[in-house]
């Protein structure tokens, strides 16, 4: 009886973190999405990239 009690235990924690893990997701999914929305809704006004820096150029690599 002790191991079918551990068993339930083990197994009531188990689907805690479960549902931990897909809330942990659905957040982050959520505002994954926020950040695109708000990426295109600055990038549909017109603005040009987010630094006036030129890009610079690396030297190639020696083999």
């Amino acid at each position: 009886m002790y191991e079918y009690e551990l068993h339930r235990v083990r197994s009531a924690e188990l689907l805690r973190e479960a549902a931990q893990e897909r809330l942990a997701r659905e957040v982050r999914r959520s505002r994954r999405t926020a950040r695109r929305e708000e990426a295109a809704r600055h990038s549909s006004a017109g603005a040009e990239t987010h630094t006036d820096r030129p890009r610079r150029h690396r030297l190639p690599r020696i083999a």
